[in-house]
């Protein structure tokens, strides 16, 4: 089983389908985590795509979920917190929107969600990535609480970035992953879209865990 929440930067749904997993004590995949990743080796690289790319080629990127946390590796090595930094989200939009990349990740979520049940969240999941997904959501909210919120991230972390920044950062992601030639951000005919700018983390995360039940408990009879 699959179950998919798009939507675009600071629109809560990393944290929700995380939340989400935990509640029903399903898998967790990030696919967000596994794009920052690939943008740490993209960084290495000096961000030039050839070097990037081999430099690709020759790495593993391995994650699991445990303890309410996503955790990701870079050759073994653990990279959860590195990935999350400003550096990192100055670029990943960058290297998300390349189609060699895209490709990659996406074979490597394919082939995980083959054995068990999991939650994604992403961007174009529901469209590109898993079209049949058994269920699928499309999580929204203005500009300026998606910039709160991951203002309050980022100063939680120990950042000196101010909010005006934040809230630029995703703003260019914004742009950038709507305009993308290779799969843009859009919602899925077939998606419920939730805005969760009205709604608290605990509303939207029990919605959605309804949601899920209910499929869980048909797909069992």
């Amino acid at each position: 089983m699959i179950v998919v929440i798009d939507g675009p930067a600071g629109s809560g749904k990393s944290s929700t389908a995380r939340a989400v997993a935990a509640n029903l004590q399903i898998q967790f995949l990030d696919s967000g985590a596994l794009y920052r990743v690939a943008t740490l080796l993209y960084i290495d690289a000096q961000q030039e795509f050839t070097t990037f790319f081999d430099k690709l080629k020759e790495s593993e990127i391995s994650f699991y979920f445990k303890n309410e946390k996503f955790h990701a590796f870079l050759d073994g090595q653990e990279v959860s917190d590195e990935i999350r930094s400003m550096k990192v989200s100055q670029h990943v939009s960058e290297v998300a929107s390349n189609p060699k990349v895209r490709a990659y990740v996406n074979d490597l979520m394919r082939e995980v969600v083959k054995h068990d049940a999991y939650i994604a969240d992403g961007r174009d999941l529901g469209t590109a990535v898993f079209p049949d997904a058994d269920l699928k959501f499309f999580m929204v909210a203005d500009l300026e609480t998606r910039a709160r919120r991951r203002f309050k991230e980022e100063k939680d972390k120990g950042s000196n970035v101010t909010l005006e920044e934040v809230k630029q950062n995703i703003a260019q992601r914004d742009q950038t992953d709507a305009n993308r030639s290779s799969d843009p951000l859009r919602k899925a005919d077939d998606a419920i879209e939730v805005d969760t700018s009205e709604m608290s983390f605990d509303d939207q995360v029990a919605f959605i865990s309804k949601k899920v039940e209910e499929l869980i408990s048909s797909q069992s009879k």
